[in-house]
C-alpha cells in the first residue's frame, strides 16, 4: 500500500449475505459498481478478509477484476486471515497456525484470481499461536512471491514487537477500530492520571510505536456506522451531526469526508477505510481521499469534544 493512499475501500460488504452459500450476478454488478464508485473517488487500495461474507467477498471481487482487464495492476490488494467463522456444530476461534496462514492464503488467491496479494495482515491475535510457526509461514509467502507485504490488526504494539523480532521482512499497517465514535485509541493518551483511565482498554503506547516504526494505522469502522451521518441516537452523536454538517456546509465537501478528515488531521497518519457498500455514500467520501485535511486545530478539538459529550479533563 503507498503511504500516500489517505483513505481504502473496505470490501466487506460485497459478496451479498453473511449465509454461507453461492453468490449471484447481482451480487456481482453490484461489487462492479462499488469499486468503480471507490476508483472514481481516488481510492485504489482495496481490503478485504476470507471470512468477508465466508469469502464471497473476495469470490465476486475477484470476478470483476476478471471482468475489467488492467484493473489489477492498477490497485493495492489487501487481505486478512486468522480467523474462522463459527457454525451450527462450532464456536468461531482464532487460527494463527503457520500452516493454516499458507492455506488461508492459498484460497484468497484462488477467489481473488490474482498470483499475488500485495499486503496480508493477521486478522486477530491468536493466543494459541506459536510466534516462530508465524514467521516461517509469512517468510515462505514473501519468498516464493505471494505476498509481498504483512501486516496485523486488532493489535497492541507489544504484540507487534514480538512478531517483528522474529521477521526479516517489516510489518507495515496495523488495523485498528478507529473514528470519532470509539475514540480509545486518542483518548488513551489524555486520559492517563485521571478516574476515567480505568475504562480505557486502547493498549497505551501502540500509536506511538506504529509512528516510530514506519507502520501505517488503518481505521475500520471510520464512518461510526453512520452514527454522525445519519442514524443518530444520543444527544452528543446529535451535536456531532450538526457540527459535521456546518463544517461541511464551510468547506464545500460532504460531513463524511469532514469526519475522515478528523482521522486523517492526526499526525500519526491514519488511513480510514470505508466499508459502505452503497456507491453513492462512497462517492461522499471522495475529498477525504483527494483533498488535503481541510480542519483546524480548534476545529478538530471541537467535533472530539462535541462527540465526547463532555469537556476534556
Amino acid at each position: 500500500m503507498s503511504g500516500e493512499e489517505r483513505v481504502l475501500y473496505g470490501c466487506m460488504g460485497l459478496g451479498g449475505s453473511w449465509e454461507p452459500g453461492a453468490y449471484g450476478p447481482c451480487d456481482i454488478d453490484a461489487a462492479e459498481a462499488a469499486v468503480a464508485a471507490a476508483l472514481e473517488s481516488g481510492i485504489t487500495t482495496f481490503d478485504h478478509a476470507d471470512i468477508y461474507r465466508h469469502g464471497k467477498a473476495e469470490a465476486v471481487f475477484g470476478e470483476v477484476l476478471a471482468r475489467t482487464p488492467g484493473l489489477r495492476d492498477r490497485i493495492t490488494l489487501q487481505t486478512k486471515c486468522g480467523i474462522r467463522l463459527g457454525g451450527a456444530d462450532r464456536p468461531g476461534i482464532y487460527d494463527l497456525r503457520g500452516e493454516s496462514i499458507t492455506r488461508r492464503v492459498e484460497e484468497s488467491l484462488t477467489r481473488l484470481r490474482t498470483d499475488v496479494i500485495d499486503v496480508l495482515l493477521l486478522h486477530r491475535p491468536d493466543p494459541l499461536a506459536d510466534v516462530d510457526s508465524i514467521a516461517s509461514a509469512l517468510t515462505s509467502l514473501y519468498r516464493q512471491g505471494l505476498v509481498r507485504r504483512f501486516g496485523v490488526s486488532n493489535m497492541g504494539a507489544a504484540q507487534i514487537a514480538h512478531l517483528q523480532a522474529r521477521l526479516d521482512v517489516p510489518l507495515v499497517a496495523n488495523q485498528l477500530e478507529m473514528s470519532l465514535h470509539s475514540r480509545d485509541w486518542v483518548e488513551a493518551g489524555v486520559l492517563l492520571n485521571t478516574s476515567e483511565s480505568a475504562a480505557n482498554g486502547f493498549p497505551f503506547g501502540t500509536l506511538e510505536h506504529c509512528r516510530d516504526h514506519g507502520i501505517r494505522l488503518q481505521a475500520w469502522g471510520a464512518l461510526a456506522q453512520g452514527r454522525f451521518t445519519g442514524r443518530q441516537q444520543t444527544p452528543a452523536e446529535r451535536a456531532t451531526a450538526e457540527l459535521l454538517a456546518e463544517l461541511a456546509r464551510r468547506k464545500d465537501t460532504t460531513p463524511e469526508a469532514v469526519l475522515l478528515w478528523w482521522l486523517i488531521r492526526h499526525p500519526a497518519g491514519i488511513a480510514p477505510v470505508i466499508g459502505t457498500a452503497r456507491p453513492d455514500r462512497i462517492r461522499a467520501c471522495r475529498d477525504a481521499a483527494v483533498r488535503e485535511p481541510d480542519l483546524t486545530h480548534e476545529e478538530w478539538y471541537e467535533l472530539w469534544i462535541t462527540a465526547r459529550g463532555v469537556p476534556l479533563p
